[in-house]
């Protein structure tokens, strides 16, 4: 028990930073992730950490907090997938309920320190797209998926296309590499069977079915919110950019919030770490105080625990057969290609607006990459750095 108590709390501990640490978006936490799950820890391997998050990229939700939430779940259980969660994700929910408080109607779009955050982000992005490219798309044919794959994301910037070029590259990948030897993949070991995963899944449709009716039958603020909280956590695809919209036709509408009050938390979300997931903590502390947003954001993320429950030993069943493999081989270079492409946009497009912020940049990588520099000094340094040149006018 005691080894185990010591897991739960290096989980917590490697996790919390993460979660003080990790800005720039979905992508760029992938990006943090590998540095820090991967390479630094060694909890798992390139190929299964990219086996994990193309999983995510299928399931709705978050698929950053999806991967957070799986590692733990390798690494400590049940308990260790609850963990891995409450470090990434505390730390922007306990700042975006104090937004809700102090910051109502601000403008933090512009302000230099999250320009310096924007401009991290991009160095991490690139070290993951160089570092993940080289394992897993080293030859011709995988470098040609993954470039597909980047294109394709940059003309079809939606969910479903995402999802249609990770469907096509499993295809190709089947059919490049069904006769070739593969080599067997690391196990992933975990303490939850087949049953459990039944009931997880089971419960997701349940309450995704009865929560409406719930509300129809008992009136009252917190139970609207739950289910206006567990659907939109239930059905999105694409990430916390598309998660936004969702929302503000479920709260702006209804009279919840104003929509200045909604964009002033839009600005806040993107300026904090952690999953863009979290503006649900906004959300909820503006419409019903600290209760509210915990309750928001309880139903967001508990889709997210239920499917990762739910599907995950499936997962690790199958992924080792020699089919699936040839095919994920085609996914993992896809996932590259649809990161390389999210390098450019949102998150070079967001960030880069002069010669003065892509010199930033440069830094920013060659401190993470070459200087190997821990990622939470670069957000530091880079933050200071995006502030004094926005106040001497040069960012």
């Amino acid at each position: 028990m005691k080894s185990r108590l010591k897991i739960w709390l290096e989980i917590l501990l490697v996790s919390s930073k993460l979660g003080l640490t990790s800005f720039g978006g979905p992508v760029a936490h992938l990006g943090y992730f590998r540095e820090e799950y991967v390479k630094k820890k060694k909890w798992l391997d390139d190929q299964s950490y990219a086996d994990i998050v193309a999983l995510c990229q299928f399931l709705p939700g978050p698929a950053s907090s999806q991967v957070g939430l799986s590692i733990g779940l390798l690494r400590g259980g049940l308990v260790g997938s609850f963990l891995s969660w409450f470090g990434f994700t505390m730390p922007s929910i306990l700042i975006l309920i104090v937004f809700a408080y102090l910051f109502k109607g601000t403008d933090v779009h512009e302000a230099g320190w999250l320009m310096g955050l924007k401009i991290t982000a991009v160095a991490v992005v690139a070290q993951a797209v160089m570092g993940m490219g080289k394992s897993l798309a080293p030859d011709r044919p995988r470098i040609t998926i993954a470039v597909l794959a980047a294109v394709g994301a940059l003309f079809v910037p939606s969910a479903w296309g995402q999802l249609a070029i990770i469907a096509g590259s499993a295809v190709a990948g089947y059919l490049l590499y069904k006769r070739e030897e593969v080599p067997e993949v690391p196990k992933l070991i975990l303490t939850i069977g087949k049953k459990t995963a039944s009931a997880s899944l089971l419960l997701f449709g349940l309450l995704l079915v009865l929560l409406p009716i719930i509300r129809q039958t008992f009136s009252g603020t917190y139970i609207a919110l739950f289910d206006v909280f567990y659907r939109v956590g239930s059905l999105v695809f694409g990430g916390g950019h598309v998660v936004l919209p969702m929302l503000e036709k479920e709260v702006v509408p209804a009279g919840w919030m104003t929509q200045d009050v909604f964009l002033a938390g839009y600005g806040a979300a993107q300026a904090v770490p952690g999953p863009l997931f979290t503006f649900a903590g906004y959300v909820g502390a503006i419409i019903s105080g600290v209760p509210g947003a915990l309750i928001a954001t309880a139903a967001m993320f508990l889709p997210s625990f239920l499917l990762v429950i739910g599907v995950l030993p499936f997962w690790s069943s199958i992924r080792g057969k020699k089919g699936v493999q040839a095919a994920l081989m085609g996914v993992n270079a896809a996932v590259v290609g649809i990161l390389l492409a999210a390098l450019y946009d949102p998150v070079f497009t967001s960030a880069i607006h002069s010669a003065s912020a892509f010199a930033l940049a440069l830094v920013s990588f060659a401190l993470l990459v070459y200087w190997k520099l821990p990622p939470w000094l670069v957000v530091g340094l880079t933050i200071i750095a995006g502030t004094l040149m926005e106040q001497i006018g040069v960012l």
